[in-house]
């Protein structure tokens, strides 16, 4: 028996059933990122750009690339940049969270400037696809090959920046340094850790199977407008991990981990588009979706560059203690859904 011949109050309760076990296993996510990071000195902007912000965006890319498979463009197109969106209106929230400073301030760190810049770049690549004409090279548009070689490209030159930076930090009274918490373990040890992560990040793919099946059901169901489901229903609801572990990172004083964690989750993100490129098999990605998808490309790539501009101010606090970006952010985000809804 298929999703579509399942009862209403079925869908709706695996649906939110999904997105706790997502909730819950972002939880343990943080935890685990942090002693990474702290046992491998590779540090608090790195892991959290790469290793959790992939962790934490793997739902998302099973929704994606399910729904590209079953034919589904735009819902798999929209899922993937509205949840860059959405991840990028969190940290605004973290910052509202931390009392102590503007957290784009506080946790200044050169890898995070770098990981806006790239993550604009990778935006800027489907608005391009969009302007030319449709074309595959074995049946993947180029540009979906373009955001692989640009991702790889930008990890390795991320490292190279963190470890022989041209461009440093000025610290201040309120800067909070990357200190590891843990000192380096065993190889046993190190590997049990690596485990349960790599046991989290499954379960997370299989819940993020069912968020694709049941939003295809709805979908059809009630003729729902599916990048409104995509951008507004499954991208918020598998980036709540992205939520719950910039809190958490946050609250632990992982300050790094919380801005690396979103914009490098948002960073994996793009490569949604390359996946569910693949998967779609009735032609190009991006010119099957309709320019309503990309409103929120756009927005997302707005709201990166207001982030990547209060990264480089680092205004100290604004009204209510947080920065200018901050409140842009959430705003921006609010009139995109005010936009999407009247429209």
């Amino acid at each position: 028996m298929g999703f579509d011949s399942l009862p209403l109050w079925v869908l709706l309760a695996l649906f939110a059933g999904a997105g706790g076990v997502i909730l819950v296993c972002g939880i343990h996510l943080t935890g685990q990122a942090d002693r990474i990071a702290d046992r491998t000195g590779l540090g608090e902007a790195l892991v959290g750009g790469v290793l959790l912000g992939a962790a934490t965006s793997l739902s998302g890319t099973v929704v994606s690339v399910t729904a590209a498979l079953d034919g589904r463009a735009s819902l798999a197109f929209s899922n993937g940049v509205g949840g860059i969106a959405a991840q990028t209106a969190f940290l605004a929230i973290a910052d509202i969270v931390y009392r102590r400073g503007n957290l784009e301030h506080v946790a200044a760190d050169v890898s995070s400037l770098f990981q806006c810049a790239l993550l604009m770049l990778l935006l800027a690549i489907p608005l391009v696809a969009y302007t030319t004409p449709e074309i595959t090279l074995l049946g993947v548009h180029p540009a979906s090959y373009a955001l692989v070689i640009v991702y790889g490209s930008g990890l390795l030159a991320q490292r190279h920046v963190r470890e022989q930076p041209m461009w440093r930090v000025v610290n201040t009274s309120e800067t909070h340094e990357d200190s590891p918490d843990e000192e380096q373990h065993d190889l046993r040890g190190n590997l049990r850790l690596i485990a349960g992560f790599s046991a989290l990040m499954l379960i997370l793919a299989s819940m993020g199977w069912v968020l694709a099946e049941v939003a295809g059901a709805l979908t059809d169901r009630f003729n729902l407008n599916a990048s409104l489901v995509g951008a507004l229903m499954t991208a918020v609801v598998t980036s709540l991990p992205e939520l719950v572990t910039t809190l958490a990172a946050v609250h632990r004083g992982a300050l790094q981990l919380a801005i690396g964690g979103i914009v490098g989750g948002n960073t994996f993100d793009t490569l949604f588009l390359t996946l569910s490129d693949v998967a779609y098999r009735d032609g190009s990605l991006y010119q099957a979706v309709s320019p309503q998808d990309y409103f929120w490309l756009a927005i997302g790539l707005v709201m990166t560059a207001v982030l990547l501009l209060g990264l480089l101010v680092r205004q100290k606090s604004g009204p209510g203690g947080i920065g200018f970006e901050s409140v842009s952010l959430l705003g921006i985000y609010g009139g995109a859904i005010a936009l999407q809804a009247l429209g």
